[in-house]
């Protein structure tokens, strides 16, 4: 398959390593399938219907990787809600929640469908309450059916722009996830279309959504809270620039490091988030990072971000010198 200039491009700027840029590219334009995962909604109590593979260090006891060739959605099991099929990097991605630190009341899944990250926050941290929104009404009926078919509870489904969340349910949630809509560049190492993904109109109009996600996000939180943002893009700028905006903007906010990820630190910055990468071959790929609003600040206004002067973050301080640094090589 012919590669074209944009991905090269994009290689280009994650990789300075010519084997690893290749190794890249030929995991997006000759894809290979990935072992199917499943999460255990239910007591694992059916080991035998399956062949497993050796978990990972980080991996979840409530999920499995399977042989290559096993196909899990049509087991009986699956249909009566014992496990849900995901993609091995959505288990990755939701692995930074392994840091939150207590049981927390409400989690917030704020871009929520098919319903995989909700589930697997739902195992992960067991809150007293689950809300799962999904601001695109088509995709509604789908998170619904997944979220009763594995039968979630105390569960409650919404619908709404998380504008509108944050104007009518500030500091609601000690956990929101943001599953950003993204340009989907891992699909590629899926074998699924991803149309203009590479593009950089694409890429800048994805980023910009993103920021007004986590903005909200940030509104919905409660102090000592935490947000989880992942995406399934590449592209720095809808993942490492997309942080450290949010950290610039809301500097009650930190990056907290994932033990169980370190392993997966990402090259491309010294903050702490994580990256998979597709010619690992554990999953098409993903990104991830957690961050935690610091307990003893209150909900600030923007009059109040404009007006006030908060001590500067320290891995701020640290990352503009390591940018400054890595534009002058450039």
């Amino acid at each position: 398959m012919t590669v074209s200039k944009l991905l090269e491009k994009l290689s280009l700027k994650l990789w300075s390593d010519a084997q690893q840029r290749q190794a890249f590219i030929q995991a997006l334009i000759d894809p290979q399938p990935f072992h199917p995962c499943i999460l255990w909604v239910t007591e694992r109590s059916h080991q035998s219907c399956f062949q497993t593979i050796p978990p990972l260090s980080w991996q979840p006891s409530c999920v499995d990787r399977l042989a290559v060739d096993d196909r899990p959605g049509k087991h009986p099991l699956h249909q009566q809600g014992a496990y849900y099929c995901l993609d091995f990097s959505s288990v990755f991605a939701a692995t930074t929640l392994t840091a939150v630190s207590s049981t927390p009341q409400v989690v917030l899944d704020l871009c929520a469908a098919p319903g995989g990250k909700s589930l697997l926050a739902w195992r992960l941290l067991h809150p007293h309450l689950l809300l799962s929104n999904e601001v695109i009404g088509k995709r509604v009926g789908r998170l619904i059916s997944n979220l009763k078919r594995c039968q979630v509870h105390p569960v409650q489904v919404l619908s709404a722009d998380p504008r509108s969340l944050a104007d009518h349910m500030a500091q609601v949630a000690d956990v929101v996830l943001v599953d950003a809509p993204c340009t989907g560049q891992s699909l590629l190492a899926k074998g699924e279309a991803a149309p203009g993904c590479f593009h950089p109109v694409s890429i800048q109009h994805n980023a910009k959504r993103q920021r007004r996600i986590l903005a909200n996000a940030a509104e919905l939180v409660v102090p000592g809270g935490y947000i989880a943002y992942m995406t399934c893009a590449f592209s720095e700028a809808e993942d490492e620039r997309v942080c450290a905006w949010f950290l610039r903007k809301f500097p009650e906010f930190e990056p907290q490091h994932v033990s169980l990820l370190q392993d997966f630190q990402s090259h491309l910055t010294d903050m702490p988030c994580y990256r998979m990468w597709p010619q690992s071959r554990l999953g098409a790929g993903a990104f991830t990072i957690l961050f935690r609003k610091r307990p003893e600040n209150v909900r600030w206004s923007k009059t109040d971000r404009r007006s006030s002067h908060p001590q500067p973050n320290p891995w701020l301080q640290t990352h503009y010198r390591w940018r400054s640094h890595r534009n002058k090589e450039k």
